[in-house]
């Protein structure tokens, strides 16, 4: 009860937070194609232009002759292709996109998108404002700390509904604000319980630790890699095709610019659509450098979900690797559709309206939860300095130890959990101290 009462009443604010900018985030896809139609949707539909001439008049507009670092051909007859341009201006995930008719070769738009989703410039800040308060890395604490102690406070809550649910029932004032929250409580377990796992995943520190636990136990998402082996590495080495890297070069491998042309973008769509990407929503990447790979991505993340890769040779566009997420395991599975509905892509409107739901009672708990506090402070005289502190002092030995060591591997797992969990043990044991001291001035009295 005392820890459920400290992390609401500390960290609620930060999950208060969290709630109310993920239900904005979630409901406002048909805001921004509202907002961005110009740049989205063609009005003349006919027989698009080649990839090759798109990219050209893209290059036209950002006055560099360099290839963009990905393009997405238009997914059906009403939209426009996107032509997107690294930028060292610009921050991570992030590309100028030059929005193309791909049958008249008008350039509708230019703006920045960020991620794979490819979200514009509106729902960027919601996303960034949702993650980091528009802080950058300091800001990510929030957030994580959200997701860190959610989980648990669901939990714990859950724990006090199944050892109260008789002294609910009661019809007095204080029980009936209890049932309520209890029960709203309940209801959205598992949605909390999930915001709080998605979350952790995309959280900076405990993130870095899922990701390698997820490696290990072999949950990770499979990917092509555009590392091409040469015929000399592959027989002179063994686990050569383990050991390259990003930035590995070799030397009898083709150069990149050689084969990366604009007409490569045509021949690698073709390739891709005969190794079977279906697909309307693709992404392909040309050659990052020497002794790279062409790379196409399904980016479709609804149902059914659709996000194979392929990597091509440059010289010949051969099929050198294939991902089929029907063969992933299940647990990369999960992973993925855990990410999108955390996302609301996966079913699309149904699952937006059951996210902002799970959010909405997500914010109706803490307000609650304040209010009952509230209430409680002025309409009792019980001793508000009844501290966590006191009762882990009476607990069994064996039980103070093995409270202990769960508090530090969660530290360890969760590591802004850990930093906050000694901070609010700190806060205890100083008004255990307070109270003790007051109880000797009183008894000396």
């Amino acid at each position: 009860m005392r820890m459920h009462f400290y992390v609401g009443l500390l960290v609620g604010p930060f999950i208060l937070i969290a709630a109310l900018t993920g239900i904005v985030y979630v409901l406002t896809p048909s805001i921004e194609s509202w907002l961005y139609r110009d740049a989205l949707t063609i009005t003349t539909p006919g027989t698009s232009q080649p990839l090759a001439q798109q990219i050209e008049t893209a290059q036209l507009v950002v006055e560099q002759d360099t290839l963009p670092a990905a393009v997405r051909p238009a997914p059906d007859a009403h939209s426009t292709t996107r032509v997107m341009f690294a930028d060292p201006m610009l921050g991570a995930s992030e590309h100028r996109a030059i929005f193309v008719d791909p049958v008249t070769l008008e350039v509708k738009g230019d703006m920045t998108v960020y991620g794979t989703s490819g979200i514009l410039p509106f729902r960027t800040a919601l996303d960034q404002f949702h993650r980091a308060l528009l802080l950058g890395d300091v800001g990510r604490l929030y957030s994580e700390l959200a997701a860190s102690w959610l989980w648990i406070i669901a939990l714990l809550g859950v724990m006090l509904w199944v050892a109260r649910r008789r002294a609910l029932n009661s019809a007095s004032t204080q029980m009936t604000a209890r049932r309520r929250h209890a029960t709203v409580g309940v209801l959205a377990i598992v949605g909390l319980l999930f915001f709080s796992a998605t979350g952790l995943t995309w959280s900076k520190w405990a993130g870095g630790n899922i990701g390698e636990l997820r490696q290990a136990w072999g949950w990770g998402t499979p990917s092509v890699s555009t590392v091409i082996e040469t015929p000399d590495a592959a027989n002179n080495d063994p686990h050569a095709h383990h050991d390259m890297h990003a930035d590995h070069k070799m030397s009898n491998a083709p150069e990149a610019g050689s084969y990366a042309r604009r007409e490569g973008f045509d021949q690698a769509l073709e390739a891709a659509r005969h190794a079977g990407l279906l697909a309307g929503r693709i992404q392909i990447d040309p050659p990052a450098g020497e002794g790279r790979a062409w790379r196409v991505t399904e980016i479709d993340r609804r149902w059914p979900t659709q996000v194979d890769q392929i990597a091509l040779e440059p010289r010949d566009m051969q099929v050198l690797e294939q991902t089929d997420f029907t063969t992933f395991p299940l647990a990369a599975k999960l992973t993925r559709w855990g990410i999108d509905l955390h996302m609301g892509v996966l079913f699309g409107l149904v699952n937006q309206l059951v996210l902002a739901l799970v959010a909405g009672a997500l914010v109706f708990l803490i307000v609650w939860g304040y209010r009952m506090w509230w209430q409680r402070i002025k309409n009792t005289t019980v001793n508000q300095a009844q501290t966590m502190t006191a009762l882990f002092i009476m607990l069994p030995l064996v039980i103070q130890l093995s409270l202990l060591v769960i508090m530090v591997l969660l530290g360890v797992a969760l590591p802004v959990l850990g930093g906050s969990l000694v901070i609010i043990a700190l806060i205890d044991v100083f008004r255990w101290f307070v109270s003790n001291k007051r109880q000797d001035a009183e008894i000396k009295r």
